[in-house]
C-alpha cells in the first residue's frame, strides 16, 4: 500500500494520471464492486444422495452467477481416524436414545449406515475423502436485481436439496473465494467422497462439449435450435460424425418436416447438394425459392424408365442394374417372387437388354434402353410357365392402370443443388414404387467412381438425401433392404441419408428398421405417441424423464441423441426461414 501511494504521489507531481482499481464497498449483507452489487453464499446442506450433474441447476442459472469449488484431498492417515470418530459419535447417539426409551432418529440411522459404508470403502482404497467448499456469488446491477437473482438461485438450489447460507459480515471474503485465484478465506468446508465429487467435477453442462483448447473447428455445423435446459444453442455437424446419416422419429404434427426443412436450407448455405423424397409436396415452396428442381411424379408426361443404364463405366454396371430390377419388381409385386419366377426374370433381363443391342460392352450402354413392357414381352415369349405367370402379375404395371409412369423413355434427368421428387400426384399403390425409383435415380448420381482417393477427398461434393415418410418404403422388405444398403454405403461417397418417419413402432419392430436406425450417428426424437413410446425408449435407452419429455413436447421440440450426448432443443428459425418451412395453416415451430 505504501508503494502504491508513493507511485500515485510521484505521478501527481509529474502531472500524469495513473489508473486505479474500482472502489470496493463492504457491508454486512453484500459488497459493491464498481457499479454492481454482489452477495456470496456457501453451500452448507447437502442431500443424502446425489446424481450426475447435481450442480447443474446452479451452473445453468440464467443470470450472472459465479460458482467456485475448492477441493483439498484428505490424507489417508487423517481420513481413517476422522471416520472412526464420526461413527463413534453416531453410534453413541443411537445407544443413548435406546437406553432412554426414545424412538430412533431415521436421519441418524441413515448417517451411521453411510459412515460405516464409507469407512469400509476408504479402508479398501475404493474411495478417498476430500475437504470441499462450494461457494456461489450472485451479481446484480442494483439491490433490487440482486434480491431477485438471489431468490431465484436459492430456489434452484432448493430443487436439488442444497442449502445456501449467506456469508454475513464476510461477503468480502466470499467474493474473493469465487475469484479465479484459488484462495478460500471463508473455509466453510464439507467432507465429500470420490463418487459425490466426481458427479460434480468436471462441471457438467446440458450443452454439447466445446472443442479442446487450441483445436480449430471448421464452421460446418448447422443450427438446430436453442437448448431448452440452458441458455445455449445447439449447433450440430453431421459431417464430423462416424457416419453422415440421421433419423428423425416423431408422431404426426410434431414439427419434424419443419425441422428438416430448416436443416436442408442451412445445408444449402454451406454448398451441400440436397435431394428430397417428398410424399406430400411440402418442399416445393422451398425448392422454388432457392432455384431448385421439382419432379412431379404422377403428372401427365412425367415418366421414369427403370431399365435405363446409369452413366457409369464400371464393368459390373449392367449386372448391378439387373439386381436393381429384381428389387423393383419385388416391390411392385408386394413380395419377392418364388425361385422359378426369379430365374425366369433373370433370363428375361439379359435377353431384353441384348435385343436392344446392350451387352457387357460399355460402348453399347449409350443406346436407347428397353422399356418395362419390353421386359414383359420377353417373359411372355419364354416357354417356361413361371415366366408367363410373372408376366401376368406384371400386367398392371406394363399395360394396366399403373403403366403411365413406365410407358415411355425417361422424360427428365434432374440436376441442381436441390432436387425434390414429389409423390403427391401418385396413387397410394404407386408411392412405394415411386420412392424406390426416385432413390435409384439419386443414388445413381451419388455412386459414381472417382479416379483416385485424392479426387474422392477433394473433388466430391457433399450430398444429403432426405427420405420423408420413409415408412412407405420400409414397410416392404425389399425396399427396406435397399434403404439399408444405401445407409451403409453413403459415408464412403461423402453422402448422408436422412430418414424421417412417423411410424416409429413399426420401424423399430423390424430388424431392417433397427439396422437403419443403428446406422444413423445423428438421431432426433420429437413428440411421440403413448403407443410407441415404450418401443422408442427401449431402442434409444431413454430415461423416464426423457420419455415424459417426448410425450409432452411442444411442436418443434425434440431430443438430439448422438452417442452419449442427449440434448433437448427447440427448433429456431428467422422470419423468412419460417415462411419457407411452414407447410400447413397455423403451423408454427
Amino acid at each position: 500500500m505504501k508503494l502504491n501511494a508513493y507511485k500515485r504521489k510521484a505521478a501527481g507531481a509529474a502531472g500524469e494520471q495513473m489508473p486505479s482499481p474500482a472502489a470496493l464497498s463492504v457491508t454486512p449483507w453484500h459488497v459493491k464492486v464498481g457499479d454492481g452489487y454482489s452477495a456470496t453464499f456457501a453451500v452448507t446442506g447437502y442431500p443424502a444422495e446425489v446424481g450426475p450433474a447435481w450442480l447443474d441447476p446452479l451452473l445453468s442459472y440464467p443470470g450472472r452467477v459465479d460458482v467456485a469449488m475448492h477441493v483439498t484431498p484428505v490424507p489417508a492417515q487423517t481420513a481413517a481416524p476422522m471416520l472412526r470418530k464420526q461413527r463413534a459419535r453416531l453410534e453413541s447417539t443411537r445407544r443413548l436414545d435406546a437406553d432412554q426409551g426414545r424412538l430412533g432418529d431415521p436421519s441418524t440411522d441413515a448417517a451411521a449406515a453411510d459412515a460405516a459404508d464409507l469407512a469400509e470403502r476408504v479402508a479398501r482404497g475404493a474411495a478417498k475423502l476430500f475437504d470441499t467448499g462450494i461457494y456461489v456469488t450472485v451479481h446484480g446491477r442494483d439491490l433490487d436485481e440482486l434480491a431477485a437473482v438471489t431468490a431465484g438461485v436459492k430456489s434452484a438450489a432448493a430443487s436439488v436439496l442444497l442449502d445456501l447460507s449467506p456469508a454475513t459480515f464476510r461477503h468480502h471474503q466470499g467474493w474473493v473465494a469465487t475469484l479465479p485465484v484459488g484462495v478460500d478465506p471463508l473455509r466453510m468446508r464439507r467432507i465429500l467422497d470420490t463418487t459425490a465429487l466426481a458427479a460434480a467435477f468436471p462441471l457438467a453442462s446440458a450443452d454439447l462439449a466445446a472443442p479442446a483448447p487450441g483445436l480449430v473447428v471448421p464452421p460446418e455445423g448447422v443450427l438446430y435450435g436453442v437448448n431448452t435446459t440452458s441458455p445455449g444453442v445447439l449447433i450440430w455437424n453431421r459431417w464430423a460424425q462416424d457416419n453422415h446419416n440421421s433419423v428423425v422419429l416423431a408422431r404426426s404434427g410434431a414439427g419434424k418436416s419443419y425441422f428438416v426443412k430448416l436443416e436442408v436450407l442451412r445445408s444449402l448455405y454451406q454448398g451441400v447438394d440436397v435431394a428430397v423424397i417428398d410424399p406430400e409436396d411440402e418442399y416445393t415452396v422451398l425448392a422454388e425459392h432457392v432455384g431448385g428442381t421439382v419432379v412431379q411424379l404422377g403428372q401427365p408426361g412425367v415418366r421414369i424408365n427403370p431399365l435405363d443404364v446409369p452413366d457409369d463405366q464400371r464393368a459390373d454396371t449392367l449386372t448391378r442394374r439387373g439386381l436393381y430390377l429384381h428389387t423393383l419388381i419385388a416391390v411392385m409385386l408386394g413380395a419377392a417372387p418364388p425361385p422359378t419366377e426369379r430365374a425366369a426374370l433373370d433370363r428375361a433381363i439379359t435377353s431384353t437388354y441384348a435385343k436392344a443391342g446392350i451387352t457387357s460392352d460399355p460402348g453399347t450402354w449409350s443406346r436407347p434402353a428397353p422399356l418395362l413392357r419390353d421386359l414383359a414381352a420377353t417373359l411372355r415369349a419364354d416357354t417356361d410357365p413361371a415366366a408367363a405367370q410373372l408376366a401376368a402379375r406384371l400386367a398392371p404395371w406394363t399395360s394396366g392402370n399403373f403403366s403411365s409412369l413406365f410407358d415411355g423413355p425417361t422424360t427428365t434427368r434432374p440436376e441442381g443443388h436441390l432436387v425434390v421428387w414429389s409423390l403427391r400426384h401418385l396413387p397410394d399403390q404407386l408411392r412405394t414404387v415411386g420412392t424406390l425409383l426416385a432413390l435409384d435415380s439419386i443414388w445413381s448420381g451419388i455412386d459414381t467412381p472417382q479416379p483416385d482417393s485424392s479426387a474422392r477427398s477433394q473433388g466430391r461434393r457433399r450430398r444429403l438425401v432426405v427420405v420423408d415418410e420413409a415408412w412407405l418404403l420400409m414397410r416392404d422388405g425389399e425396399g427396406a433392404r435397399f434403404l439399408f444398403r444405401m445407409a451403409k454405403a453413403a459415408r464412403k461417397r461423402s453422402a448422408g441419408l436422412c430418414v424421417i418417419t412417423q411410424d416409429a413402432a413399426d420401424v423399430l419392430s423390424t430388424d431392417l428398421g433397427l439396422a437403419v436406425v443403428a446406422n444413423a450417428a445423428t438421431q432426433v426424437l420429437m413428440r411421440q405417441s403413448t403407443q410407441s413410446i415404450d418401443a422408442v425408449a427401449e431402442a434409444f435407452n431413454l430415461t423416464g424423464g426423457e420419455s415424459r419429455m417426448l410425450l409432452s413436447a411442444s411442436r418443434g421440440e425434440g431430443l438430439l441423441v448422438a452417442g452419449r450426448s442427449r440434448v433437448p432443443f427447440r427448433s429456431l428459425a428467422s422470419g423468412s426461414e419460417h415462411k419457407l418451412a411452414v407447410t400447413g395453416i397455423g403451423e408454427t415451430n
